[in-house]
């Protein structure tokens, strides 16, 4: 899908807007993938969800750009709380859509694809939509680099990581 100068001026400009959002600010607080943070996680899940969005047509790229920003969106340790950490990976998807739906003005199909994007872990909430697969299989894709990468490795690349996710369109 090619996108008009104004398309991706949209698009910059709400992934921006969340970007330095207050409430999403909190994200960086929240521990992630060996030393990774939901913040970091959120804005790759969203860059690369756009870029494999953009390989196909007729997607509605704001819901999947605003839907990976906050399919995440918990703001918890689940690691501290030992109910949370047993069930972490199913209730977190239905928490970061009551939050999101909360703290911001978001739309069915944008809370229908937070509470989708653990699948096939949570075998129940299968994708139902392109879009939401897309979500789901780029969360998959940048957990899983998150996982196999070492914490120290992390900590000297931290700058990279942020300076990676700056802008939607390099």
């Amino acid at each position: 899908m090619k996108l008009s100068q104004e398309e991706k001026n949209k698009l910059e400009t709400i992934y921006q807007d969340y970007f330095h959002n207050e409430k999403i600010l909190k994200m960086k607080e929240v521990s992630m993938h060996r030393g990774s943070n939901t913040y970091i996680h959120s804005f790759r899940v969203a860059k690369l969800a756009i870029k494999r969005a953009l390989r196909r047509k007729h997607l509605d790229l704001e819901s999947i750009l605003i839907a990976s920003i906050l399919h995440d969106y918990y703001l918890y340790d689940w690691r501290k709380n030992r109910e949370m950490k047993k069930h972490h990976a199913k209730r977190h998807p239905i928490i970061a859509a009551e939050n999101a739906k909360r703290d911001f003005d978001i739309t069915d199909k944008v809370n229908d694809i937070i509470k989708e994007h653990m699948w096939p872990y949570n075998f129940k909430l299968f994708p139902k939509t392109k879009e939401a697969r897309i979500v789901s299989n780029a969360d998959n894709t940048v957990a899983f680099k998150e996982a196999i990468t070492s914490i120290a490795h992390k900590k000297k690349r931290m700058d990279k990581y942020m300076d990676g996710i700056q802008k939607l369109f390099d």
